[in-house]
């Protein structure tokens, strides 16, 4: 009987998993892996008894504020906004899952994603509502094929409806869209994780100082909720930030030309599709929209091009690429420019 190691968490979509792993004919093995001080595996240990598998809870928070933690904080502190799920999944989630499936003697590793693995390729869930394919651009092509995704092909409503028929208490537990390691609100976190000082806001259009930001990693790009200037009956938006001069640029009125972009330069680079593509449609955020684009390789970069134009792509979120149903791979977005030149706000 081939095993498989499946990260169980204790939510409802990896416990749902082992149920059907089982009745696919595996032997399951889960873990759970301690990321931070406040996890509690409760839910998880609960589950593995109820269904009867061989179940490790494995210490990872050191690792995990290494690799992750501490990454998001420079990156918020340089001007970034990174997402610090895409970058787990690919430094830490899935690399300990490997590296454990040797341990234990595994053939196979599983996760509660909604996405689709066929033929070692990615693809996206069938459920569009909760393909999670973005956040897992960074996976190793070389080991796809070791990866399998039960709840393909199954709506949230029917994996609690499985879970409820077979005894699980966290059938209708709520699914968590927050950020594991901030149990405090965001501005709490940066307060605390961070050497904010206040600073000049300042107007784009007119060069002029109409307020003071708390510090600019309390900020985004994009943001126009929470800014605290009054004055103002246009609305408000964050374009840019000047780390150095720390100063918060921000734009009035509603078509807000300084969102825009026609390209963007990515790192961080990893091609799960052909090499070397030079066409394909990207997403610039999770629930962001989908885009034609043009890709230029250069070096262990590639310049993506837009020519007609995107609001809102913003440095140190991920851009990944599709070809219909298939992801193709992607990166981080490192600069961001408009008609061949860097905008020198962000």
């Amino acid at each position: 009987m081939k095993r498989v190691l499946i990260g169980l968490s204790g939510g409802v979509d990896s416990s749902t998993s082992i149920i059907l792993l089982k009745k696919m004919g595996y032997e399951v093995v889960g873990v759970t892996f301690r990321f931070t001080e406040h996890f509690d595996e409760t839910s998880a240990v609960e589950a593995a008894k109820k269904l009867e598998i061989e179940h490790h809870v494995l210490d990872y928070r050191k690792e995990f504020k290494e690799e992750v933690i501490d990454k998001f904080v420079s990156d918020y502190n340089n001007g970034l906004t990174p997402n610090p799920c895409v970058h787990c999944n690919r430094v830490c989630k899935f690399k300990y899952l490997f590296e454990n499936m040797e341990k234990y003697n595994c053939d196979y590793i599983a996760t509660g994603h909604y996405a689709r693995i066929e033929n070692g390729k990615l693809y996206r869930s069938s459920d569009r509502n909760k393909d999670q394919s973005y956040f897992l651009y960074g996976l190793p092509k070389d080991k796809l094929n070791k990866i399998i995704f039960p709840l393909e092909g199954l709506t949230k409503d029917k994996v609690r409806e499985i879970a409820k028929e077979n005894g699980l208490t966290n059938y209708n537990k709520k699914d968590s869209f927050d950020v594991c390691f901030i149990t405090d609100s965001f501005r709490n976190f940066m307060k605390e994780n961070s050497n904010n000082e206040p600073g000049d806001v300042i107007n784009i259009e007119n060069r002029k100082v109409i307020g003071q930001h708390i510090g600019l990693s309390n900020y985004t790009i994009g943001q126009r909720r929470g800014l605290n200037i009054g004055g103002f009956e246009d609305k408000m938006f964050v374009v840019g930030k000047d780390i150095k001069k720390n100063v918060l640029y921000i734009s009035l009125g509603e078509s807000n030309a300084y969102l825009m972009s026609t390209e963007c330069l990515l790192d961080n680079i990893n091609i799960l599709g052909d090499e070397k593509m030079t066409e394909c449609t990207a997403k610039f955020r999770y629930r962001g929209e989908e885009y034609p684009v043009k890709l230029e390789w250069i070096d262990n970069e590639i310049l993506v091009k837009y020519p007609e134009g995107i609001k809102g792509v913003t440095p140190g979120q991920a851009c990944v690429f599709y070809d219909d149903e298939e992801c193709l791979g992607g990166g981080i977005i490192k600069e961001v420019r408009k008609d061949n030149e860097k905008l020198w706000y962000l």
